[in-house]
C-alpha cells in the first residue's frame, strides 16, 4: 500500500519541480533582460556624452575679419611724391561658430602700407552671440607722407592687423579664453575709390 502512494505522489513531485524549474528560468531571463537595458542604456549615454563633448564642448577660435568698407573722403595730391589722405568706414566681423558667447575686450585694429603704420582705430569691447557673426563699424584715418610707385600702378595696398582677446562661455558654467587674431589684405583702387580684393588668413 505504502509502494502505490509513493507511486502516486511521484508525479506530483514532478510537476512541482517543473514549475520551480519555469520560474526560476523566467526570473533569470528578466534579469538577463534587465542587464541588458542596463547595458545599452549605458552605451547610449556615453554616446551621447562623447558626440555632446565632440561638438557643443568643443571650443573653437573665433574668425576676426574685414568684411567691407567704404571710402569716405580720398585725397591723393598728383605731385611727384605724391601722399594720401584717406578715411575709411570698415566694417568688421567677429564670427563665433560656438555653441557659446563670446565675449571680447577693448581693442585696436592697424592699417598698415608697405609694412608701415599709417592708420589705426579703436575696438570696443562686445558679445559676439552663439553661432552669429557680429558686425560693428570703425573709421580710420589713413596717412602716409609717401605713396611711392602705386601712385602709378592705379591700385593703393593695405594690410590690416588685429588681436581680439576674450573668453567663450559655453552654458553659462564652462569658460575658456580665446584669442583670435586678424591679418588681412586689401587694395585701394585709386581711379574708383573703392576697396577690393579683401582677403583675410
Amino acid at each position: 500500500m505504502a509502494e502505490k502512494e509513493n507511486h502516486l505522489a511521484t508525479p506530483t513531485s514532478y510537476g512541482r519541480m517543473d514549475e520551480e524549474a519555469q520560474i526560476k528560468e523566467l526570473r533569470r531571463q528578466k534579469r538577463m533582460k534587465c542587464l541588458v537595458y542596463v547595458v545599452a542604456f549605458a552605451v547610449f549615454q556615453t554616446a551621447i556624452i562623447t558626440l555632446f563633448a565632440l561638438t557643443v564642448m568643443k571650443v573653437k577660435t573665433p574668425k576676426f575679419r574685414v568684411r567691407s568698407a567704404t571710402i569716405e573722403n580720398f585725397d591723393i595730391p598728383t605731385t611727384s611724391n605724391p601722399s594720401f589722405n584717406i578715411t575709411v568706414n570698415a566694417e568688421l566681423g567677429v564670427k563665433n561658430t560656438n555653441f557659446g558667447h563670446y565675449k571680447f575686450d577693448n581693442s585696436t585694429i592697424t592699417f598698415l602700407y608697405m609694412g608701415t603704420p599709417v592708420g589705426s582705430a579703436n575696438i570696443l569691447k562686445a558679445r559676439a552671440k552663439a553661432r552669429s557673426t557680429k558686425k560693428f563699424n570703425v573709421t580710420v584715418e589713413l596717412r602716409s607722407g609717401e605713396l611711392g610707385n602705386d601712385f602709378n600702378s592705379g591700385v593703393l595696398p593695405l594690410t590690416s592687423q588685429s588681436t581680439l582677446r576674450g573668453k567663450v562661455e559655453l552654458m553659462k558654467v564652462m569658460k575658456k579664453k580665446k584669442s583670435t587674431n586678424m591679418n588681412c589684405t586689401m587694395e585701394i583702387n585709386i581711379s574708383t575709390r573703392q576697396l577690393q580684393n579683401v582677403k583675410c588668413n
